[in-house]
């Protein structure tokens, strides 16, 4: 089986479960683990935990083995409600305890207090309902207020946008500093980078795809990645991402493609980092 390396706590390769519904969630998450994955991602707002619990739980892979990342959105931030909010992913998932729980997103218009939230979080922990905590589409503003009260070293990651046409540079920055791995949404852009010219030739060069060398490109840079696909030959190319091996040049001139183009800018998403 090929070896998922480890970055921080979380295996660097993940499935990302977002869009994933009912049976084809059920199914996807199936082979994924069959395939070799050992870390899945999930969410409230995914809708989608009971049938990746039941997924994980039927698939014969040892619990202890699979990594597991779920997170409380952003309506829940509340006294009380990161806890209540946990507890009815753990009821979903059919689980006593996830791997990591992340905030989905800082309180919009920080209409709820970071402090607050970042306590609870971490109470959570102590109580056992997660092994780790983390955050996602956190700013450098946000990342110094939770590390003033969980510490550095508790912010098992920060999940943001992140590709190889997208380097979100600001906040990488600032996370590799802080020793904070990131961990990469949308890593394949939606899509685009398989028509990316440049993509196309180090794909021709290692006989792979040009999705594959964009996973790559994430993984050399240390960043963890969860790719999402509803296809079984997709998840299986995804996964092949960990044979790859960029030279130097290489991830020269994929260093050369990063661009300003965010894909993910909603009404409640922070003042990002520029």
């Amino acid at each position: 089986m090929t070896l998922v390396p480890t970055y921080g706590v979380l295996p660097a390769l993940g499935y990302g479960t977002f869009k994933r519904l009912g049976d084809e969630c059920y199914g996807c998450v199936t082979h994924a683990l069959e395939t070799g994955y050992r870390h899945i991602d999930t969410a409230v707002f995914y809708n989608n935990e009971i049938e990746v619990g039941k997924a994980i739980r039927e698939s014969g892979v040892a619990r202890d083995d699979v990594f597991l990342t779920t997170k409380v959105w952003f309506d829940c931030l509340g006294a009380g409600q990161v806890r209540a909010s946990a507890e009815g992913s753990l009821e979903r998932l059919g689980l006593d305890q996830v791997d990591l729980l992340l905030i989905h997103w800082p309180s919009p218009k920080d209409e709820v207090p970071l402090a607050q939230y970042m306590e609870e979080i971490a109470s959570l922990k102590a109580a056992g309902l997660t092994k780790h905590i983390g955050v996602s589409n956190f700013t450098k503003r946000h990342i110094d207020e939770a590390i003033e009260v969980v510490g550095v070293g508790e912010i098992a990651t920060n999940q943001c946008e992140l590709n190889v046409t997208f380097h979100n540079t600001p906040i990488v920055e600032h996370c590799n500093s802080l020793g904070i791995p990131m961990t990469a949404y949308l890593p394949l852009a939606r899509g685009s980078v398989a028509a990316n010219g440049e993509l196309e030739r180090l794909a021709q060069k290692h006989d792979a795809t040009a999705s594959q060398i964009a996973l790559a490109w994430l993984l050399a840079k240390g960043h963890i990645a969860i790719p999402t696909s509803s296809k079984k030959e997709r998840i299986e190319e995804n996964f092949g991402a960990l044979n790859i091996s960029l030279s130097a040049g290489d991830l020269m001139a994929l260093d050369g493609l990063g661009t300003d183009n965010r894909l993910v800018d909603v009404e409640w998403s922070p003042n990002w980092d520029r």
